[in-house]
Parts: C-alpha cells; structure tokens; sequence
C-alpha cells in the first residue's frame, strides 16, 4: 500500500473548490493507501498571526476535514506543531538546501510581494514543506501545477542529503490526482475560487447554510448570451455552474448541459444540488464543534501514529549527519 501525504494550512474555511477538488478525492483515497494529512500549523506563521486565532482555525480546520469525510479511524490525521520532529528536520534540510534555490522559489517570489512584512519563515519555508514530506517516508504527494516545484526541491533536497551522508530519505514522486470538479470563483469565473482571496460573494464556504449557497448561486456571473452548453473560453460563467452542477450529481458537465436551455433553472437545481451535497458535512461538523474534546484526542491519537514514524526518520537522519546521541 502506498504511502500519500497531503497537508493543508488552516487559514479560512474550506470552500465548495477545495471540497470538490481536493477533499472528496482524499476520502476515497484513505481507503486504497496509508493517507497522512497534517493540518501545516507551523506554516501559517510564516505571517504574523493574531494571539490564539490560529489554535482555534487548526481545530475548525481539522473538524472540516473530518466532516468532509477524512476519517481519523482510517487515515492519519494530525497537526504539524504537535510533531516536533517536523521542526528539526526542517532545520537539517535547511542546512542541506541553497539559498539561491530558495530564491528561485516562486510561491515566495508572489506571496513576498504582497506583504509589507517578509519573515526568514517565508523564505526558507520549503524545507519545512520538505520536512513534512521526507519524515513520512511518502511515496506520493498529490499536487497541482503550483505546488510542482516544491515537490522538485524536495527530491533535490533529499538526493543531495543522501548523496552527502548516506541513504536516509525516500524520494517521493508528485501525482497529478484524479481530475476534480474545476471550480472557478461564482462573480468572477476566470479565477479559481480561493480560500486566500476576499470574494466572498464568489465563493461558496461548506459550512455556508442554505439560503446563503442559493444565493450565491442564483447572483453567479453569467454571460448574455441565452444558449446553456460547457464552453470554458467562450463562456466560463455557464461552465462554471455546469461543472459544479456535474461533480454534485455524478455527471460530466456536458452531460448536465444537456438538460437546459435557460440559466435560471440551471442556477437553481446547481443550488439544490450543492445544498444536498454538503447537508451531511454541514451537520457532522456542527457535531464534532459541539465536541471540540473528543476532536483534540483525536488529533492526539493522530500525531502519536505520525511521530512513530517521523522519529525513526529523524533518528535515522541524526545518526547518518553523524550528530552526537543524547
């Protein structure tokens, strides 16, 4: 059974894009492989954080995660800051990676240049990226064409530190996973709808009740003309609601366009059928908030599993660099 790791940084809720593209596919893979999904505290702090804000978005998040139907009985569920590992092999593998690799990064060159405040963190945060990777001895990290380049460093990273003290990391390979719903933002159908962007109009979170998804939907950027087909240059607004209409009911978007020939039905039943598509997440969510207990010794059972693990990778690390044994 393969080993697959996939993390997510607890900044905002996750939203019908991340669940569509990403998270549905998570629960079916925990069935068929050993799945590990940190939620990557330590790189929110990257950015300045407010005071006790980010310990209760790691706990939402991971209630999200579960809710969206990660299950902490089949797969490995976990926060990064309660595996302290994660931070000492971020440090040997900033010692084994080179500045001007870091500098070629270009997640950093983007997010530097939108901030007034640029933290060492935000730099060398790679090799942490790295670290949460290497320490699990992953065989597959499922990516998108962004995160491609990380994955590169990553084996260079692990191949030179090989090379230099011996066989110590498995080298894993990036995954293109199985085609999700594309899910563009709802006002402005050429972006990606976005956890990290403010469109809140745009985007529809799945902790969103009801009346709040069937407006959003209903107020979806279109076009003028009148004809319903998938056609993502000529009209991305109608493509967009047909593909989100599709991955909720288990069709092609094309097939979906095959009902309809005005928009204000295709926006309705798109509505109706996002509302019944995350009532489950909604009201599991609503009782692992109404226990955030039993959702902490969860996670704890969670990191424990991961140390196991990462500690042998460490140790193993530790010895091969030839630092002394405490």
């Amino acid at each position: 059974m393969a080993r697959v790791l996939s993390g997510i940084q607890p900044s905002g809720d996750l939203h019908l894009g991340n669940y569509l593209g990403a998270i549905r596919n998570w629960a079916r893979i925990q069935h068929t492989a050993d799945a590990f999904h940190p939620v990557v505290d330590l790189h929110a702090v990257t950015v300045p954080q407010e005071p006790g804000e980010l310990g209760r978005a790691t706990l939402r998040m991971s209630q999200m995660l579960m809710a969206a139907g990660l299950d902490p009985d089949v797969c490995t569920i976990f926060v990064q800051s309660h595996v302290r590992e994660h931070t000492e092999c971020a440090w040997l593998l900033e010692c084994t990676v080179s500045f001007g690799e870091l500098s070629r990064m270009t997640q950093f060159k983007d997010k530097s240049g939108r901030q007034q405040f640029i933290s060492a963190g935000l730099f060398t945060y790679p090799a942490l990226q790295a670290a949460d990777i290497l320490l699990y001895d992953a065989d597959e990290v499922p990516v998108g064409a962004d995160q491609r380049q990380h994955i590169e460093l990553t084996r260079d990273i692990a191949e030179r530190f090989n090379s230099r003290y011996g066989e110590t990391f498995r080298l894993p390979a990036a995954v293109v996973p199985a085609a999700g719903a594309r899910v563009m933002d709802l006002q402005t159908p050429t972006d990606k709808m976005s956890k990290s962007l403010d469109s809140p109009r745009g985007t529809v979170d799945i902790l969103d009740d009801p009346s709040a998804i069937a407006r959003k939907i209903r107020s979806a950027v279109t076009d003028s003309e009148a004809d319903v087909r998938y056609d993502v240059e000529a009209k991305p607004g109608v493509s967009n609601l047909l593909s989100i209409l599709g991955a909720a009911t288990g069709r092609t978007p094309e097939e979906a366009a095959g009902d309809y020939t005005m928009y204000g039905p295709l926006k309705a039943d798109t509505a109706e059928a996002v509302v019944e598509l995350l009532r489950p997440v909604r009201a599991r969510f609503a009782e692992l908030e109404a226990d955030p207990a039993e959702t902490s010794r969860l996670l704890r059972i969670g990191a424990g599993k991961a140390r196991a693990i990462a500690a042998a990778t460490l140790e193993r690390a530790r010895s091969n660099i030839g630092l002394l044994a405490p």
